[in-house]
């Protein structure tokens, strides 16, 4: 019994001298932001011996410490809609990010919704503003406004809606499979009062009034689902629409084609920038946005946006932000495709992508008529330059040369 305890002891010692040996050997061996532990190479720091969840901290380097200038304290921006509940429907999902997900979220709520063919997202409207992005297959939307003026038309990839508060609409799926993002100007779209589905408004009107209002008889009825079905299977429709106010069209129009219209120009050479507002979709009002297709290692320059928070999808590849929100707080943060962020009203901030072979691939919203943003550098070059100089301590001729032209996205 003496000698087998004396073996366990010795066994443990050799665990735990062991395991000193690695926390030296990772103290030792530089930084090891990239192997999931803040450690940064220099004493500072240590391994996480506790409970942690290894693939996220894997995956946000920058939460543990990577970037030497983060201080202060900058609240959580970032939400993955990976991390939201799906709710699974007949013809369908649908998964959303909302004001108790992101409370940073001020502005905006969204979602991402799966339509298969023929499915429908249940005839409904609201009390805000919807906006949505085809990024897979294609959809059929139909809406009507206050006039009687309405529109049907199939969206593809890049193809964006804008429906106004309150207006009527609905969307089919098209191709076998079909997805979109979905963006509202209520940060809190889930509380009772934003959404209006036609089933529940039928289901819970008198039957007799029913058949008042529509001069039918009273069994026409007697099918109404007793409560909506959010998104049901379908067919495809095939039927045209005629009469009414006639088709919204021109200024008055609920469709963009983003890309049948030229991207914006990059002086940096760094990718492609798409503005959607109302300078070029007259209809978006209170949803302004960009489509961003940054090359690998491009920076989307340093600048900040004087009239809104900015929200922002990442639908492909992996990049960071350092966001400024004033003072001396600053937080870095990491991001890949599903994640969404909210950059508070007037941040600083840039985004970078990390990727040495793949494009960042972001959408940016505001909840505001236009696009807007005041660049670092473009500041700096149109203050006089001995002021520069003299503010951040660099030489008279760098603040000189600096570039005075918007970059947008550098390469």
């Amino acid at each position: 019994m003496k000698a087998s305890l004396q073996l366990s002891a010795a066994i443990l010692a050799q665990v735990l001298f062991a395991n000193a040996l690695s926390v030296v050997d990772k103290r030792a061996g530089g930084p090891q932001f990239a192997n999931g532990e803040p450690i940064d190479g220099t004493g500072k720091g240590a391994p996480i011996l506790g409970g942690t969840n290894k693939q996220i901290d894997l995956q946000n380097p920058d939460n543990l410490g990577q970037q030497s200038t983060d201080n202060g304290v900058v609240p959580n921006l970032k939400w993955s809609f990976s991390d939201s509940k799906t709710r699974l429907l007949r013809g369908g999902w649908v998964r959303e990010q909302v004001i108790t997900d992101l409370p940073q979220s001020h502005d905006i709520a969204a979602a991402q919704q799966h339509l298969v063919k023929g499915a429908i997202r249940e005839l409904h409207w609201h009390r805000v503003a919807e906006w949505g992005f085809v990024y897979n297959g294609s959809v059929l939307i139909s809406a009507v406004d206050e006039d009687g003026r309405y529109t049907v038309e199939k969206l593809e990839f890049g193809d964006i809606w804008y429906f106004p508060k309150g207006v009527a609409h609905t969307v089919q799926g098209l191709d076998d499979e079909n997805e979109f993002l979905l963006v509202f100007d209520e940060a809190d779209f889930d509380k009772v009062g934003t959404t209006f589905n036609v089933v529940d408004f039928v289901s819970h009107t008198p039957k007799d009034i029913l058949a008042k209002n529509f001069g039918l008889n009273v069994s026409v009825f007697d099918n109404v689902p007793p409560t909506n079905p959010y998104i049901f299977n379908g067919t495809v429709s095939t039927k045209n629409v005629t009469g009414g106010g006639g088709e919204l069209t021109g200024n008055s129009s609920y469709v963009y084609r983003t890309f049948s219209h030229p991207s914006e120009s990059v002086p940096g050479n760094g990718g492609e920038f798409y503005k959607i507002d109302s300078t070029n979709f007259p209809i978006s009002k209170t949803i302004a946005a960009t489509f961003v297709r940054l090359k690998p290692k491009g920076l989307r320059e340093m600048h900040w946006h004087p009239n809104a928070e900015e929200w922002l999808y990442f639908h492909q590849g992996h990049g960071r932000a350092t966001v400024f929100i004033g003072n001396t707080n600053a937080r870095t943060f990491d991001f890949g495709a599903g994640d969404t962020a909210a950059f508070p009203d007037n941040s600083g901030h840039y985004i970078e992508n990390t990727s040495d072979t793949e494009d960042l691939v972001w959408i940016e919203i505001y909840k505001s008529d236009r696009v807007a943003d005041i660049p670092l550098t473009q500041w700096l070059a149109l203050t006089p330059a001995d002021i520069v100089a003299q503010t951040l301590k660099i030489p008279l001729s760098v603040a000189e040369g600096l570039k005075k032209e918007k970059q947008v996205l550098i390469q």
